[in-house]
């Protein structure tokens, strides 16, 4: 028997069909960051809330043969969601190997006793959670020939928090604030003991007075207690009065003190609960740009991107500028992006396409641009460079293209200088953006451009004006043909240049004149 189960778990810790049948279990009931958790848990708070209603319904109206088929259909996926949670919580047959690699280590031999108390212990410790003991009490409402088990239709809405975000978000605030509640318990339960004695030992054989037993004594004084107080149940003697105002006061003080806990749980968990609602944001985007810092050139590439409409969200560490972005309806984090989990958490693996780091630290851009390159060697990465020698830093670090915004600076500032009715110019151009912009019209491949000289191709016609061509290609002997990181700029390329695929068209013109050259060569 002992070598079946090992052989078996063997072949469960080999078998790849397993594991991928388990991940995927696995990812669509635990996974908060999977789309399919999220289309599960809506359909189970369908299925949920249409139960209830045929259970509450069919208390006084008759259903008929479809509702119990129905009835059994939902119990039937209840039972088998627990089972399947049952099934992930943990790897058993890993228990077992490794008891029995140890015991072969340590030349003993291999007994099932314990780890298979080992796999039972650890099964029970998810059965008695809170949420697993509420999905197994909501298979009990079925029974409605028992008219107690009708009271279980309780723990069938209380299944709805499983798969609510915001109950976790709950639970994380007020354990926080365990011991401050755990207090406030203690506290609650010696005042209702103390004060259901009194007026039980005062109440009881009084004429007239309506607490028989200790329960009435009870229920009167969590009624009072909470300043509920329905009026059914009322001391006939000074002494009951008595206790029934210190028991009110009693209860002002408690509800003051617990709602304090509560908010001050809530507030000091707020910036959890707001990057909950960021990283659950994100998950609905594809091809996300990241804007590590919004400082003031964090601040004009957020204008930039706004401006055409690029999903973004922003990583800022300081709670103040933080503040500002989102007053001004941007996504925003407050965090630090030189973190690795921050940037996994906001999918640079799969959601993001580039990623700018253009905070005032070149030493934050440097990590930054480590950590991006490795969680994800394919990602654009732009970033900032605020001393010179930090541009080669950069550029080891896995940055695609480094911006020095001083030096730029610098070189505008000469050219205004040299030519300052040119410089006007252009930069009115590119800064105001309304009618005339600068865009890039890259050569794809199969596209009507390739292998078509610049002259053959009509910009006048379309209102454009060809700026010049960047290209991978080597070109010696053209004049206006400067080198770039990766291949060079051609400025204002002859009539007889050639493209070719790869190749990117710089040209001026009105936004929707450059939106359908971009169609026009996208034609095969």
């Amino acid at each position: 028997m002992a070598r079946f189960i090992i052989h078996l778990c063997y072949f469960l810790a080999q078998s790849e069909r397993y594991r991928k049948v388990k991940d995927a279990f696995r990812d669509l009931l635990e996974n908060p960051a999977s789309r399919r958790k999220a289309a599960f848990d809506l359909a189970m708070i369908g299925v949920v809330l249409s139960s209830v209603f045929l259970l509450v319904y069919g208390v006084k109206h008759p259903l008929g043969p479809w509702a119990d088929a129905y009835e059994d259909l939902v119990v039937t996926v209840f039972i088998l969601e627990y089972l399947l949670r049952l099934w992930v919580y943990n790897d058993s047959h890993a228990v077992f190997l490794e008891h029995y690699e140890r015991s072969k280590l340590l030349h003993f031999p291999f007994r099932l006793g314990p780890p298979l108390r080992e796999v039972l212990k650890k099964k029970w410790a998810y059965m008695t959670t809170p949420l697993a003991v509420i999905d197994l009490l909501a298979i009990l409402p079925s029974y409605r020939s028992v008219r107690l088990l009708r009271l279980f239709l309780l723990f069938r809405l209380l299944k709805l928090f499983r798969y609510t975000r915001s109950f976790d978000d709950l639970i994380r605030a007020l354990a926080t604030r365990r011991f401050e509640l755990y207090a406030l318990g203690v506290f609650m339960g010696f005042i209702i003991l103390s004060s259901s004695v009194a007026i039980y030992l005062i109440e009881g054989d009084v004429d007239g007075s309506r607490i028989h037993n200790l329960f009435d004594a009870v229920y009167w004084s969590l009624v009072t207690l909470s300043t509920v107080g329905y009026g059914d149940i009322t001391p006939v003697s000074p002494e009951g009065r008595f206790i029934t105002l210190v028991l009110i006061v009693s209860g002002i003080g408690i509800i003051s003190f617990s709602t304090s806990i509560v908010v001050a749980a809530f507030g000091e968990h707020f910036s959890e609960m707001r990057k909950h609602r960021i990283f659950n944001e994100v998950e609905k985007h594809r091809a996300l740009i990241l804007v590590c810092g919004y400082g003031r050139m964090g601040e004009e590439v957020v204008k930039d991107l706004v401006r055409h409409r690029e999903n973004f969200v922003i990583i800022e560490k300081d709670p103040q500028r933080a503040e500002e972005a989102s007053q001004r309806h941007h996504l925003v984090l407050c965090a630090d992006a030189t973190e690795s989990e921050v940037l996994e958490r906001l999918g640079i693996r799969d959601h993001a396409k580039a990623i700018l780091c253009v905070t005032g630290d070149d030493v934050s851009n440097v990590f930054i641009s480590l950590t991006a390159r490795y969680l994800n060697p394919g990602i654009t990465i732009i970033a900032r460079a605020n001393k010179k020698e930090s541009i080669k830093k950069l550029r080891l670090a896995g940055a695609d293209h480094v911006v020095a915004p001083y030096q730029a600076v610098g070189l505008m500032a000469s050219g205004y200088i040299g030519q300052p009715m040119a410089f006007e110019a252009i930069y009115g151009i590119l800064t105001e953006g309304q009618e005339v912009g600068l865009d890039a019209v890259p050569v794809l491949e199969n596209s009507v451009l390739a292998g078509r000289s610049v002259g053959e191709v009509d910009f006048a016609s379309r209102h454009l004006v060809l700026f010049g061509v960047i290209t991978s290609r080597p070109i010696q002997g053209q004049r206006g043909c400067f080198a770039l990181e990766q291949g060079c700029f051609l400025f204002h390329p002859p009539p007889d240049f050639v493209l070719q695929q790869d190749d990117i068209l710089l040209v001026f013109g009105h936004p929707f004149s450059i939106l359908y050259l971009k169609r026009d060569v996208e034609e095969v």
